[in-house]
Protein backbone atom coordinates (compact mmCIF):
# COMPACT_ATOMS: atom_id res chain seq x y z
CA UNK A 1 0.00 0.00 0.00
CA UNK A 2 1.30 3.37 -1.43
CA UNK A 3 1.90 6.14 1.23
CA UNK A 4 -0.32 9.42 0.61
CA UNK A 5 2.87 12.11 0.24
CA UNK A 6 2.64 15.05 -0.68
CA UNK A 7 5.07 15.74 -4.34
CA UNK A 8 7.57 17.32 -1.90
CA UNK A 9 7.49 15.21 0.32
CA UNK A 10 7.57 11.86 -1.59
CA UNK A 11 10.67 13.26 -3.16
CA UNK A 12 12.30 13.98 0.30
CA UNK A 13 11.59 9.77 0.91
CA UNK A 14 12.84 9.06 -2.04
CA UNK A 15 16.40 10.40 -1.86
CA UNK A 16 16.53 9.13 2.19
CA UNK A 17 15.64 5.70 0.85
CA UNK A 18 18.08 5.31 -2.20
CA UNK A 19 20.62 6.70 0.32
CA UNK A 20 19.82 4.38 3.02
CA UNK A 21 20.07 1.61 -0.09
CA UNK A 22 23.31 2.38 -0.83
CA UNK A 23 24.91 2.11 2.73
CA UNK A 24 27.69 -0.74 2.53
CA UNK A 25 25.55 -2.37 4.94
CA UNK A 26 22.21 -2.60 3.27
CA UNK A 27 24.81 -3.63 -0.08
CA UNK A 28 26.21 -6.00 1.46
CA UNK A 29 23.01 -7.61 2.72
CA UNK A 30 21.24 -7.58 -0.25
CA UNK A 31 24.12 -8.91 -2.13
CA UNK A 32 24.35 -12.31 0.24
CA UNK A 33 20.60 -12.55 -0.25
CA UNK A 34 21.02 -12.47 -3.64
CA UNK A 35 23.79 -15.27 -3.64
CA UNK A 36 21.45 -17.03 -1.63
CA UNK A 37 18.29 -17.28 -3.94
CA UNK A 38 20.88 -18.37 -5.99
CA UNK A 39 22.15 -21.30 -4.32
CA UNK A 40 18.28 -21.77 -3.29
CA UNK A 41 15.91 -21.87 -6.43
CA UNK A 42 13.47 -23.16 -4.53
CA UNK A 43 13.12 -20.47 -2.17
CA UNK A 44 11.48 -18.07 -4.80
CA UNK A 45 9.11 -15.86 -3.47
CA UNK A 46 10.53 -15.83 0.60
CA UNK A 47 13.14 -13.22 1.79
CA UNK A 48 16.26 -14.04 3.24
CA UNK A 49 16.47 -13.23 7.26
CA UNK A 50 19.81 -11.81 7.95
CA UNK A 51 18.98 -12.17 12.07
CA UNK A 52 17.89 -15.75 11.93
CA UNK A 53 19.88 -16.94 8.59
CA UNK A 54 17.37 -18.92 7.01
CA UNK A 55 14.52 -17.86 4.23
CA UNK A 56 11.02 -16.97 5.55
CA UNK A 57 7.93 -15.33 4.10
CA UNK A 58 8.01 -12.21 3.50
CA UNK A 59 5.09 -11.51 6.17
CA UNK A 60 7.16 -13.29 8.64
CA UNK A 61 10.64 -11.66 7.81
CA UNK A 62 9.31 -8.24 8.16
CA UNK A 63 7.28 -8.12 10.76
CA UNK A 64 10.26 -9.35 12.81
CA UNK A 65 7.60 -12.87 13.60
CA UNK A 66 4.72 -11.05 15.24
CA UNK A 67 6.62 -8.49 17.11
CA UNK A 68 7.21 -5.37 15.14
CA UNK A 69 11.02 -4.13 13.91
CA UNK A 70 11.00 -1.66 16.77
CA UNK A 71 12.77 -4.25 18.96
CA UNK A 72 15.62 -5.14 15.82
CA UNK A 73 16.76 -1.53 14.32
CA UNK A 74 20.11 -0.75 14.87
CA UNK A 75 21.33 -4.46 15.83
CA UNK A 76 24.04 -5.72 13.10
CA UNK A 77 23.92 -9.00 11.38
CA UNK A 78 27.00 -11.23 10.59
CA UNK A 79 27.50 -11.55 6.55
CA UNK A 80 29.53 -14.47 5.32
CA UNK A 81 30.90 -12.78 2.30
CA UNK A 82 31.90 -16.28 1.16
CA UNK A 83 28.51 -18.10 1.04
Amino acid sequence: MAQKLSLIAARAKAIRDKAFAMTDERREKKAHSQRMHRKTPSAKGKDYDHEDGRFESVRQNRGNEGEGTKKESGKKYKIDKNK
